[in-house]
Order: C-alpha cells, then structure tokens, then sequence
C-alpha cells in the first residue's frame, strides 16, 4: 500500500506541473481562475485527479482555493514560479526519480544492489525497495535472482533509439491490425484538440516539452486501444521507457509539426475504420523517425538521451 499511494502521489504531482504548463500555454495570470473542466480537458484526465494535483498546487502557494468558486492562481507562470516552484519541484523529487536521473546521465551502472543504493542515496532500505518497485512497475528495472536489480535497455543512445524506433515499426502497425483495436472515442477527440492547438501556434513556438508529452500520449494510446494484450503490454511497456527517459532536446520546427500532422492522419483513418490505411500510415510516420536517427555511434560525443520523435 505504501508504495501505491507514493505512486499516486508522484502522478498527481507530475499532473500539477501539467496543469501549470496549460495555464502558461494559455497566459493565465495571478488571480486567473482554473477551472475544472477545462484542465480535465486539457490534460486528458477526470476531474478527480484534477482535484488532487489542484491540491498539491494549493499546498505550493502555487493555486488558491476560494469556498464555492474553485481555484485561482496564485503565481503568474510567465515570470516563474519563486518560491512555490521550487517547492513543486522537490516534492516530485522522489528517490525513483533520482536513481532513474543517475542512470540517464550513467552515474551508475546497469546492475546495483540494495545496499549499494542504500549507501548512495543515504536512504533507509525500505525506501529503496520501494523506488525499485515504482520503477520496476514502469519496466524500467528487473529483480535478478539473489538481492541484485538491473536496469533495463534504455534509449540512451542513438544505437539504442534507432532499435526501439524498429521494435515499434514491428509491434506498432500489428496492434492497429490485430483483431480487438478499439479506440477511446474521447480520449482521441481530446488528444485531437491538444494536437490542432499545438499545431496552430506560430513557428517556433511549439515548445520540446509540449511536443514530447504528447508524442508519447498519442503512442500511449495507440498500445492501449490495442486488442492483442501481449501487444499492449509490450508497446506500453516501451512508451514508459520512453517517457521515463524523454528530455527536452530540441527539434526542428517543422519536424515537430510534421510528426503533428502525422498523428492527425492516423487518427482520421483510425476514427473512420480505415485500419489497414492507419496501419500504412503509422509505417511511414515511424520510418520517417527511423531516417532521421544516426545508425553510427557517437563519435566520442556525449550520448543522446530521450526517446525522441514519432
């Protein structure tokens, strides 16, 4: 129970940050209310989660709650978030994140142990098998046999992102042909409205952070609406590694809006039952990526990290 309800938690804190990220992307100010419904709009999610990361927020002196009417900011996000960001930001601090952030950047190695991360992060063992657990739930770590964990193939490197880029182009196309591909009729109109929103904003105003986050939601959705479970589990289990490990590099303008509109003609073919032409459509968009990816080592340069585009 104690690490679902820090799970819980991290997902709330990851959605108030979200939630900061709309009232930026539309240009609230201190006093604008943040209205439920909108926000359960934008980030794709109900209204009860909403509630809680509005919480978190309140917590923050980010948001304020007034009786009857809801909440307000507090903040204007376009001159930062003094003081309460900076609380935001150690709260979602876990121990998970920063054993993930530590491997990302390969301060340590694939295998550890407990009490090897006991000793580095100067946390109680308890603690420690709780972060392993979490990131054992996103597939990011596996128990060996004995008291040893490894981490997962990361895309840390261009070797690694050319691999998962093919991984998806073999499972990807399948999951949409499969028998049983049924897609969430809402969750895709939303996504729809997030992606044409993005897409309408002048040039070089998309933002790496708004592109990846959805990137990842609109192939998210794709293994979810899969039929075949094995599929599912497995492209799930991919977008979490990609999410897991996305950064915030930079991306050509019209790349992003390229992979935007390619999103936006699968949907088309999805929402009309055109699956063989979604499929063929999905093809292209990741052979697209595929292209774009170094097939050679780095050449001495820092590794890329991130899951990239597509």
């Amino acid at each position: 129970m104690a690490r679902l309800r820090g799970n819980t938690r991290q997902n709330h804190v990851t959605l108030a940050r979200r939630i900061v990220e709309v009232a930026l992307e539309r240009g609230l100010r201190n006093g604008d209310h943040l209205p439920e419904q909108v926000l359960s709009q934008a980030c794709g999610v109900s209204r009860t989660p909403i509630r809680s990361a509005l919480k978190i927020l309140e917590e923050n002196d980010i948001a304020t709650r007034q009786e009857e009417r809801g909440f307000f900011l507090r903040v204007d996000p376009s001159e930062g978030l003094p003081g309460g960001g900076a609380a935001l930001e150690e709260v979602e601090d876990t121990l998970a994140a920063r054993i993930l952030k530590d491997r990302a950047e390969r301060r340590i190695s694939d295998v550890q142990s407990v009490s090897a991360l006991v000793r580095r992060y100067d946390a109680p063992r308890s603690a420690v098998l709780i972060a392993l657990k979490i990131l054992s739930s996103d597939g990011i770590v596996t128990q060996l046999p004995g008291r040893a964990w490894a981490f997962q193939p990361m895309l840390d490197t261009p070797n690694a992102q050319s691999e998962g880029i093919a991984f998806r182009l073999a499972l990807e196309p399948q999951a949409i042909l499969a028998p049983g591909f049924a897609l969430d009729g809402q969750r895709a109109r939303l996504m729809r409205d997030q992606m044409a929103e993005l897409g309408t904003r002048p040039e070089g105003r998309i933002g790496p952070t708004a592109f990846h986050r959805l990137d990842c939601d609109f192939h998210t959705m794709i293994a979810d609406s899969a039929g075949n479970r094995f599929l599912r589990a497995a492209l799930l289990a991919h977008q979490k590694l990609r999410s897991a490990t996305q950064t915030d590099q930079a991306l050509p303008d019209f790349r992003m809006r390229q992979a935007l509109d390619d999103h936006l003609g699968i949907l088309d073919s999805l929402e009309r039952s055109e699956l063989d032409l979604a499929a063929d459509q999905m093809v292209l968009h990741l052979r697209r990526a595929q292209i774009r990816r170094p097939k050679a080592a780095n050449r001495g340069l820092p590794p890329q990290r991130g899951g990239g585009m597509a």
